[in-house]
C-alpha cells in the first residue's frame, strides 16, 4: 500500500486508528493477529542437528571411513584398537570445538540483542504510554522526538521541524525533514522512491531533529527494513573456500589412496604367484594399513585449532565469528561492496573549510543559531548532525554552545523552513538585540545588503555576491555542504517573529563547507596498499 499518496484521514481509515491512538484491547488483539513488530529470526539448530553437519564435512567423512577400516584390520589381526581410539578422538575433539565457539558467539550475540532492545511512546486510549518497540502494532500513533529510534514504517500526520536520519536504508548522512502533505507521483512514475517519501518514516531510522507524530503502517518483516532481510535470508548459502579445498583433498586423496591400494593388493598377489586363501588376507590387511597411513588424520584437528586462533584474535578486536570457517573466508575476500555512510565514513558531519574574514564571530552565529547542545564534559554535539557540526565546529574555537547560551540568551526564533532554506534566532548581547541568520548561501546572500570585511560593515555589490556565489560553488564541486551565515542589530525587540519581518537587509559574515569524513582506518588501509604497492613496483623494476 503506497501510504504517501494517501491523505492523513484517508490512512487512518485503513488501518482503523485514529488520533487518540488504539485502546489497549485493541493493540493486544492486533498482536496476536499479526506477531511481534521484530524481524524473524531463523530457527536454532538443536545440537543434535550440528553434530550431524560437522559430521558431514568431507573431510570428517573420510576420517570415519578410516576409522572402520582400521577397526576391521585391527579385528582380523587381533591387535589392539588403538589406531581407530585415535582417529575418534580427533573427530570428537574437531566437532566439540567447533560447537563451543558457537555456542558462545551466539550466547554474545544474544545478549547484545538484549541489551539494545528499544522502548517506544504510543498513545493508547489517549494517552501517552512507553512500551517496547516490538509491542507496536499496525494503527498506533507514535511520539517522535529528537534521538528516538523509529520503531515502524509509518505515515507523519504532525510535523513540527521534524528531520529524521536514513543513512541505515538511503545510505545519506544528511538529515530528511519531514511533511505531512500528501505526495503525487511525476508523469510516467509508477512510485516515489524511498529516499523522496518526506511525509513518511520508516523503521530503523533516528529522529535527529524535532518532534512529530506518526501513524504505523507496517511491522516486522513488512517494513522496509524487513524486506531487506528478507532478501538476505533467500540468499543462496555457498560453501566457504576452505571448504572447497577440504572437499576436493578428500576427492582426491580417497582416488589416490584407493588406487595405490587396489595396485598393492594386485602386485602383491601376481609377485608371489601362488594365490592362498591365507596371502589374500594378508595382501588386504597390508593395503589396508598403507591407505589407513596414507590419510592425514591429524589435518581436521590442525584446521580447527588454527582456526580457533584466529576466531580469538578477532574477538580480541571486539569482533564476534559464530562460524569458524568464516575466519578462512574473511581473508579470501577480494572485493567488500559496502555503504560508505557509516562503514568508510564516520556518518558524522564535520567542518573542514571556512569562508570568512571573521572566524571567531562566523563559529559564535552559527553555533547561537543552531539547536543542538553539548555538555561541558561532552566532545560530540546532540540534536540534528548538520547543526552538530557547527556547534563542535565553535567549540574548537573555544566558543562552547553551553557558554554562549547562557552569554547570549535567545529571546526569539524563526525556525528553520525548507521553502525558505532559512533560520533566524534572535539574542540579547551586552545590551543590544542580535539577529543571527544561517542557511543556503545562495539564498542568504540576496538577503544581504551589506557584509564584513576585516572587522568593518562594507555595503555590498554585485561583484562582492558573485565572488561569495563563485566560492560557494567551489565549496559544493568539492562535495562540501555548504551553509553561510549573517547577522542584524535591532534597537529594540522585534514586535513580529515573522521571515518577512526580520530576514532582510542582513550583513554577510561568511560561510562553512561540512563533509561526513572518512574514518580513520580508511586512511590507515589506503596508506597500506600505497606502500605494498610501491614496494611491489620496486621489486618489479628490471636492473
Amino acid at each position: 500500500m503506497k501510504y504517501y499518496l494517501e491523505e492523513i484521514d484517508s490512512v487512518l481509515k485503513k488501518v482503523n486508528s485514529n488520533y487518540e491512538g488504539l485502546s489497549n484491547k485493541q493493540a493486544i488483539k492486533r498482536q496476536q493477529e499479526e506477531g511481534k513488530n521484530k524481524l524473524s529470526e531463523a530457527k536454532k539448530e538443536s545440537i543434535f542437528s550440528k553434530i550431524i553437519k560437522s559430521i558431514l564435512d568431507p573431510m570428517i567423512i573420510m576420517l570415519l571411513v578410516t576409522a572402520g577400516i582400521s577397526a576391521f584390520a585391527a579385528k582380523m589381526q587381533n591387535e589392539p584398537y588403538t589406531d581407530v581410539f585415535i582417529i575418534l578422538v580427533v573427530v570428537i575433539i574437531n566437532t566439540i570445538m567447533g560447537l563451543i565457539q558457537e555456542a558462545k558467539a551466539e550466547k554474545a550475540i544474544d545478549s547484545l540483542k538484549e541489551m539494545t532492545a528499544s522502548m517506544s511512546k504510543v498513545l493508547r486510549d489517549g494517552k501517552l504510554e512507553i512500551i517496547k518497540s516490538e509491542d507496536v502494532v499496525v494503527g498506533d500513533i507514535i511520539i517522535l522526538e529528537a534521538g528516538d529510534l523509529v520503531p515502524a514504517d509509518a505515515r507523519v500526520i504532525e510535523s513540527n521541524s521534524l528531520k529524521v536520519e536514513e543513512a541505515a536504508l538511503t545510505g545519506e548522512s544528511t538529515s530528511v525533514s519531514k511533511i505531512i502533505n500528501i505526495l503525487n507521483l511525476k508523469q510516467d512514475e509508477k512510485e516515489i522512491p524511498l529516499a523522496d517519501r518526506k511525509n513518511m518514516v520508516y523503521s530503523g531510522s533516528t529522529i535527529s531533529y524535532g518532534r512529530g507524530r506518526a501513524v504505523v503502517t507496517q511491522i516486522g518483516m513488512n517494513t522496509q527494513i524487513g524486506k531487506i532481510a528478507k532478501s538476505l535470508e533467500e540468499a543462496q548459502k555457498e560453501i566457504t573456500p576452505l571448504q572447497r579445498k577440504m572437499a576436493e583433498l578428500s576427492k582426491t586423496l580417497t582416488k589416490i589412496v584407493i588406487g595405490i591400494s587396489i595396485l598393492v593388493f594386485v602386485v602383491s598377489l601376481l609377485r608371489h604367484g601362488n594365490i592362498t586363501g591365507g596371502l589374500i588376507i594378508d595382501t588386504t590387511l597390508a593395503a589396508v594399513a598403507l591407505a589407513v597411513a596414507a590419510i592425514p588424520e591429524g589435518l581436521p584437528a590442525v584446521v580447527t585449532i588454527i582456526l580457533s586462533i584466529g576466531v580469538t584474535a578477532m574477538a580480541k578486536k571486539n569482533a564476534l565469528i559464530r562460524k569458524l570457517n568464516a575466519v578462512e573466508t574473511l581473508g579470501s575476500v577480494q572485493i567488500i561492496c559496502s555503504d560508505k555512510t557509516g562503514t568508510l565514513t564516520q556518518n558524522k558531519m564535520t567542518v573542514v573549510e571556512e569562508y570568512t574574514t571573521n572566524k571567531e564571530l562566523l563559529a559564535k552565529a552559527m553555533a547561537l543559531c543552531s539547536d543542538s547542545k553539548i555538555e561541558p564534559n561532552e566532545e560530540a554535539a546532540k540534536g540534528e548532525p548538520t547543526e552538530n557540526a557547527l556547534v563542535e565546529y565553535a567549540k574548537k574555537q573555544g566558543l562552547p554552545k553551553y557558554e554562549l547560551d547562557k552569554k547570549f540568551p535567545r529571546i526569539g526564533e524563526i525556525p528553520f523552513d525548507s521553502q525558505r532554506k532559512l533560520m533566524s534566532t534572535i539574542h540579547e548581547e551586552d545590551g543590544k538585540i542580535i539577529q543571527y541568520t544561517k542557511g543556503a548561501c545562495e539564498i542568504l546572500v540576496n538577503k544581504c545588503t551589506s557584509y564584513l570585511q576585516d572587522g568593518k560593515v562594507v555595503p555590498m555589490t554585485q561583484k562582492i555576491k558573485d565572488e561569495i556565489i563563485k566560492n560557494n560553488k567551489e565549496y559544493a564541486n568539492k562535495a562540501l555542504r555548504v551553509l553561510a551565515c549573517s547577522y542584524k542589530e535591532y534597537e529594540q525587540k522585534p514586535t513580529k517573529y515573522e521571515a518577512d519581518e526580520l530576514e532582510n537587509n542582513l550583513i554577510f559574515i561568511g560561510f562553512v563547507g561540512m563533509i561526513d569524513p572518512c574514518r580513520e582506518e580508511v586512511y590507515r588501509g589506503n596508506r597500506k596498499m600505497q606502500t605494498s604497492k610501491h614496494k611491489t613496483n620496486n621489486d618489479n623494476r628490471r636492473p
